[in-house]
């Protein structure tokens, strides 16, 4: 039934790509899921038929379940109001996930990229992308650094997806790089409050491809959230997935 489900979204997909009419359809399983998720991971923010959207939940969530889903009501703090989990944010169920998005803030249209950004607006689905785009078109310019926008999660078992944008760090770390990942981190937590979300999730902000150092992104991210919560409650996780990240916040949290 998955692998039916699987067909259909990507024949549909396809069918958008008149281009693309003699492509040799794969008959392996993964194959067919790439072909897919590139689909996915190109396609313009746009309108799907209800029936698309109807089999992309059940299949996306189908999928997430056979992952497995952690709650963040099964963790345990290391700090007052502080969780740190290693795991796939995707299959997170809190409040809110942050996504660390770019400036254009509608995802990652690189086919199969393994950033979160792609990995969050492929298991969403495709009306994240819209709900970016038709945020982005609103607002009339790119998002700025340091700042937040707050979306639906469609299929992903949070409640909310936040999208912030951080430094792009080239060369020497500067001040104004730590400022501006600060602003990250006050910006979503400030965004979950006013938005009644009562667990945020966030991801090492701007430490993979946009070149933050990973033990200084750690100790900003751990005394903007410590100070934070001095006036505010909110249950916060720090989500790492490489095991380096890990120790690094386990040295810094408890």
């Amino acid at each position: 039934m998955e692998n039916e489900k699987l067909k259909y979204l990507t024949t549909y997909l396809l069918s958008e790509h008149s281009e693309w009419n003699d492509l040799v359809f794969p008959t392996n399983e993964s194959e067919q899921f790439h072909l897919y998720r590139s689909l996915v991971n190109i396609r313009p923010a746009g309108k799907a038929s209800a029936e698309y959207l109807k089999a992309e939940d059940e299949f996306l969530r189908g999928l997430t379940a056979q992952k497995g889903i952690t709650s963040v009501a099964d963790l345990q703090p290391v700090e007052e109001h502080i969780y740190l989990w290693k795991g796939d944010i995707t299959t997170l169920q809190c409040g809110a996930i942050v996504n660390a998005a770019n400036s254009g803030m509608t995802g990652c249209y690189h086919p199969c990229h393994n950033c979160i950004d792609n990995c969050i607006h492929t298991f969403a689905g495709v009306r994240l992308r819209l709900k970016c785009a038709e945020i982005m078109k609103a607002q009339g310019h790119e998002e700025p650094t340091g700042t937040a926008k707050i979306t639906p999660a469609y299929n992903l078992p949070c409640d909310y997806v936040i999208h912030t944008v951080g430094p792009i760090v080239q060369g020497r770390l500067t001040e104004k790089h730590c400022e501006l990942l600060k602003s990250c981190y006050q910006s979503c937590l400030e965004l979950a409050v006013q938005s009644g979300v009562k667990s945020i999730a966030f991801c090492c902000i701007s430490t993979g491809v946009f070149g933050f150092p990973q033990e200084k992104a750690a100790e900003i991210a751990v005394d903007t959230i410590r100070t934070f919560l001095k006036t505010h409650e909110i249950e916060v996780i720090c989500n790492v997935f490489s095991e380096k990240d890990f120790r690094i916040y386990q040295r810094l949290l408890g």
